[in-house]
């Protein structure tokens, strides 16, 4: 049976699917008031490259952990302990400083012209392309949030859900099985704490001293050694093994294999009967397929409930309102 606390999600990303229908953007929304945006944002994002070998996965977890919370709205930039910050499931994000100097490099340039909640879509985007992943048109048009929603963050997906409530919650929005499967494919870069995955090496439904059976034995024994017992659980482990700075497919090969770093992304692969195995295939088996299919589904996902017209502001500085 759900959980009261699955219901209430579910409600709460109904009405943002609701409010997405009414969304206006548009890839040209800026093209008179700050035609060299994307310009911008990719130029302070190669600096901060130079700086932080690991910055174009980081920003890309920010759109999402924005978007799932209200929408796509810069809620979770906002700082305040009331925040969504430092809510739980956001306490290994980073970035924010990059997204405050593209912020203060587009203020030079346009002042009060482009959103928080834009730059946070655009960035990504850029992010997933300088990665060696597809280059797609973003729609803008984004406003920002007047305040933060920390009572929501309980709806950002964990490491640690099973297939059936992440398709659930992904369904709720719009967000179809390839989308998801597309979607997960973000984790061919980046890493995750060990706390991320621990479980599935020590306490697999808690159960003490059990491991993952879906975990390769190898792999697992890897992980065991990087992540032991009564260590660091905030040490970092690469999302996929064989290429964790490059946006490419072999995210999927790795769940073919049974060397998925979390339990939501080999779930995926290793759930008997879901539809979702089918896709992982096709994704593994063609580069392109993944490439043309993720931007949809971060367009889609960008979509959720956006602030437009004269809803929300936009913020001159993206860690305070105005």
């Amino acid at each position: 049976m759900a959980s009261f606390h699955m219901i209430t999600t579910l409600l709460f990303l109904l009405t943002i699917m609701l409010g997405a229908s009414n969304a206006q953007l548009s890839a040209t929304f800026y093209a008179k008031t700050c035609p060299n945006v994307s310009t911008i944002v990719s130029n302070v994002l190669q600096q901060a490259q130079g700086n932080d070998i690991w910055i174009f996965p980081k920003i890309v977890r920010l759109h999402f952990h924005d978007c799932f919370v209200h929408g796509c709205d810069a809620s979770l930039l906002l700082n305040g302990t009331d925040g969504e910050k430092t809510a739980t499931p956001n306490l290994s994000t980073e970035g924010y400083e990059v997204i405050d100097d593209i912020k203060t490099a587009l203020e030079k340039a346009c002042p009060r012209v482009v959103s928080c909640a834009d730059v946070l879509a655009l960035a990504a985007q850029i992010s997933v392309s300088l990665g060696g992943g597809p280059k797609w048109q973003v729609p803008l048009g984004r406003r920002d949030s007047l305040t933060a929603h920390r009572e929501g963050t309980g709806s950002i997906p964990t490491g640690h859900e099973s297939l059936a409530n992440i398709a659930t919650l992904f369904k709720s929005v719009g967000l179809d099985s390839t989308d998801l499967v597309a979607l997960s494919g973000v984790h061919t870069f980046g890493r995750a704490r060990c706390a991320a995955f621990m479980d599935r090496l020590y306490n697999f439904n808690n159960i003490t001293g059990k491991t993952d059976p879906t975990l390769n034995a190898t792999y697992a024994n890897t992980l065991k050694q990087r992540c032991p017992k009564g260590g660091d659980s905030k040490s970092l482990i690469d999302l996929d093994e064989q290429s964790s700075l490059t946006f490419d497919n072999k995210y999927f090969s790795n769940l073919q294999n049974r060397r998925g770093l979390l339990q939501t992304d080999q779930e995926l692969f290793s759930t008997n009967g879901a539809e979702t195995v089918a896709i992982v295939n096709r994704f593994a088996s063609s580069q392109s397929q993944f490439f043309s299919s993720f931007p949809k589904a971060m367009i889609k996902m960008g979509n959720l409930n956006p602030l437009t017209g004269t809803n929300g502001e936009i913020r001159l500085d993206c860690k305070k309102v105005n």
